[in-house]
């Protein structure tokens, strides 16, 4: 805890921020004067793992009916300033252990850790590049109403495609100011800012480095959109489909494999051609992505985004410089030869699926498995190959056991133990297309 007190005094600090990320990537945790945060420990319930991104628990019994305390401790490399808040602030990442110190298995940060143990037990290090897309829209305070475009400076919406201009996103500029702004002053490391083919849709790019500061970025940046944004009286939203008849939002994983030892890259070979282990990653993607979906797709309206012709994959074909497949290998230098898993929403936990998207990868190495022949016209003509529905993919992830040994039975229980009660809670509301087309009709 030195290095954190230290820290605290050196930036005047008055408040901290303990947080947990949840299954849902929600920030849960506890406000603490800074002067007593290096002396007291932090608890938080264990049934923060098993809340629903509706408010409700998981019911079936998944965890200890006693509701035990976890004691939380500060991962001292995330500790960053809150640059919106009014007095001296800092947020700090906390991990989840046991009374015995034994670590929360179920924690989605501890997930992560398990896959990158394993890689590191083989002598790699995964890096990992991720583009988080988003929409910014108008506030939205009732649900029974559709999503629309935020007014830029001009004074007017969106109305055609504006993919790439420039024009587009000075249309926003104060607040994309502010974004980076922000982002700077906490060490998130955002790169590129393009518009996307959706309606005041953006993406912003991260430099590429190691998987878990990588995860803890993306939970910080979704936080930091969504606050300036409402500094600025629009909304930002992460929904993977929140506009009819517009492209969904995605969080694209670059991914690659370095040797610990000498920093080679693992995907090329020694006169630069695509190694093996990375034919072989590629395999594990196609084969297990469609039993891990859920990861990738949590919720109902992540399925939405998987259309065709609409920027999102539909398939787990793969190709070079291929953006219609599920699995595009940019053009590049041997040593940076990457894999981009397309499949993703922005709507995922980061840390679940980076981790679940880099396990793939691995059982495709170690079952040393061949992947399909490389794409080179659009995939969009070809079949579908994930499950269309969250109760389909459910099943899939509860069958999946190479899976469950890589994330942990425990995870994969109490995850899907989430997921069929929202989908319980979703199956009760009646739909404005059931209204419309059955009402007067059968």
């Amino acid at each position: 805890m030195e290095p954190i007190k230290k820290w605290l005094e050196e930036h005047g600090i008055d408040e901290v921020e303990g947080l947990v990320p949840d299954m849902a990537g929600v920030a849960r945790g506890k406000f603490i004067p800074a002067s007593k945060f290096c002396k007291q420990e932090m608890r938080l319930p264990e049934s923060v793992f098993i809340q629903t991104v509706t408010g409700d628990y998981a019911t079936k019994p998944v965890l200890s009916l006693a509701d035990r305390d976890m004691v939380l401790r500060p991962a001292a490399d995330t500790i960053r300033l809150v640059p919106w808040a009014a007095d001296p602030t800092a947020s700090v990442i906390q991990d989840c252990f046991h009374h015995d110190g034994s670590p929360v298995d179920i924690a989605p940060r501890y997930v992560l850790m398990r896959v990158l143990k394993m890689y590191r037990e083989r002598g790699w290090d995964p890096v990992v590049a991720p583009e988080v897309e988003f929409y910014l829209v108008k506030p939205n305070v009732d649900p029974d109403y559709p999503l629309e475009p935020p007014v830029g400076r001009s004074g007017r919406q969106e109305t055609v495609p504006q993919a790439h201009s420039i024009d587009a996103v000075n249309e926003f500029d104060p607040l994309f100011e502010d974004i980076y702004d922000y982002c700077e002053a906490q060490g998130i490391e955002a790169e590129t800012l393009i518009h996307e083919c959706g309606a005041a849709q953006f993406e912003i790019n991260f430099l590429h480095g190691d998987p878990m500061s990588l995860a803890d970025q993306v939970f910080h940046f979704k936080r930091t959109v969504r606050e300036t944004a409402m500094r600025h009286k629009v909304y930002a939203t992460f929904m993977a489909k929140p506009m009819a008849r517009e492209p969904g939002s995605a969080l694209h994983i670059h991914q690659s494999v370095v040797d610990a030892k000498s920093g080679e890259n693992v995907f090329s070979g020694p006169s630069g051609e695509a190694s093996q282990t990375f034919l072989s990653f590629i395999a594990g993607l196609q084969k297990y992505i469609p039993e891990t979906i859920l990861l990738l797709a949590p919720y109902v309206n992540s399925y939405r985004r998987f259309a065709r012709h609409l920027s999102a994959p539909i398939n787990l074909h793969w190709g070079y410089d291929n953006r219609t497949v599920g699995l595009r290998v940019p053009e590049s230098k041997p040593e940076n030869r990457r894999v981009e898993n397309r499949v993703a929403g922005a709507d995922v936990n980061p840390y679940l699926a980076i981790a679940v998207s880099l396990a793939c990868g691995y059982l495709g190495v170690e079952e040393e498995l061949q992947p399909t022949e490389p794409v080179t016209e659009s995939a969009y003509d070809m079949p579908f190959a994930f499950p269309r529905d969250l109760y389909a993919a459910l099943d899939r992830l509860r069958d999946c056991e190479p899976i469950k040994a890589m994330l942990g039975e425990k995870f994969v229980e109490v995850y899907c133990a989430i997921k069929e009660q929202e989908y319980e809670k979703y199956f009760q509301v009646i739909s404005p297309w059931e209204r419309e087309f059955l009402l007067m009709n059968v």
